[in-house]
């Protein structure tokens, strides 16, 4: 067996399409060259062979501000990458090992899935929580959705959102010029902290729609109340999996972003979709709302820091 480094993006490409799973939205090679696009983070896939043919891959970029190879494309803000679903390619430790010690500087890989525990065996730990919806576990029924809560949580829910519909709530949906009142929603809400301040992720999200837009992919809820724009979410359908990838809130009406979520709730339950993703970080809400965790993990290498030994693979376990 040996590790060849691919860096050419058409190469990358084929490697990509030929051994990466293609299950969820990020898994596709168009969602993530829209980053890539704007990121231009050099591409460093490490492709373990045998007989000429592969049979594991790290495909990583090299981010040069934090020197450190991190999950391509690279899109790192605050230190992390944002797109989740992230894999390795890798049927046994020793080919993860390989893998790894082919790369000539430090990993930083975060939001692994969680079939990187049955290879890694102590490598990989514990880093986000992924929140879920399945619509089939309620037989596809919003109503019985509803029922899973108590009459005290339900009569709360109704009480908000009569509050709007006594103000003329309105649902709009798939109306494009909405997208920029939710970046500057988002703006608003998080200032610096919001990805959309980086202007390459702007750029790179603008991209991204508009390819989400071409595939008839594209998912665009709006709320307004009193004729104003109250709450703007972005999703997109792929696979038979909704996932939800941003969203914006106008602070005057309070309880609005309860009333977008329970429509999220309900389309799926609607449309049959086979689950809802609504991605990591709880934000006080998601298991409220009976959204299944799903566990995502992490592989931090720094070679130089922990004496990294390239034969015995000594030190790597304390690097996660």
């Amino acid at each position: 067996m040996k590790t060849i480094i691919y860096e050419d993006p058409d190469a990358c490409r084929f490697l990509w399409e030929k051994m990466w799973p293609q299950k969820g939205l990020f898994d596709l090679w168009e969602v993530r060259s829209c980053f890539h696009n704007r990121f231009s983070r050099p591409l460093s896939f490490h492709s373990l062979e045998k007989n000429n043919m592969p049979i594991g891959l790290l495909a990583l970029s090299y981010d040069e501000d934090a020197q450190r190879y991190v999950q391509f494309p690279g899109e790192t803000w605050h230190g992390k990458t944002w797109l989740e679903q992230n894999r390795i390619i890798a049927p046994t430790r020793e080919i993860l090992e390989m893998l790894v010690d082919s790369v000539p500087g430090s990993v930083h890989l975060n939001y692994l899935t969680p079939d990187v525990l049955s290879v890694s065996n102590g490598m990989a730990a514990s880093d986000e929580t992924g929140y879920l919806f399945y619509p089939g576990e309620y037989g596809f029924s919003y109503e019985s959705y509803l029922q899973s809560f108590s009459g005290k949580f339900r009569k709360k829910i109704r009480a908000e959102l009569s509050r709007l519909e006594d103000q003329q709530m309105v649902f709009q949906f798939d109306q494009m010029g909405d997208i920029e009142t939710l970046f500057q929603m988002n703006l608003d809400a998080f200032g610096e902290n919001s990805y959309f301040s980086d202007s390459r992720f702007l750029s790179a999200f603008e991209s991204l729609v508009a390819y989400l837009h071409q595939r008839g992919m594209l998912k665009i809820t709006t709320i307004s109340v009193n004729g104003k724009t109250a709450a703007v979410d972005i999703g997109a359908v792929y696979n038979k999996s909704y996932t939800l990838l941003a969203g914006g809130t106008n602070p005057e009406f309070p309880g609005v972003a309860k009333g977008m979520n329970l429509h999220h709730m309900e389309w799926s339950c609607r449309n049959h979709m086979e689950s809802v993703d609504f991605l990591c970080g709880d934000f006080n809400w998601k298991e409220r709302f009976h959204l299944i965790p799903r566990p995502l993990y992490k592989l931090h290498c720094d070679k130089s820091a922990y004496g990294y030994n390239k034969t015995a693979f000594e030190g790597v376990l304390a690097c996660a």
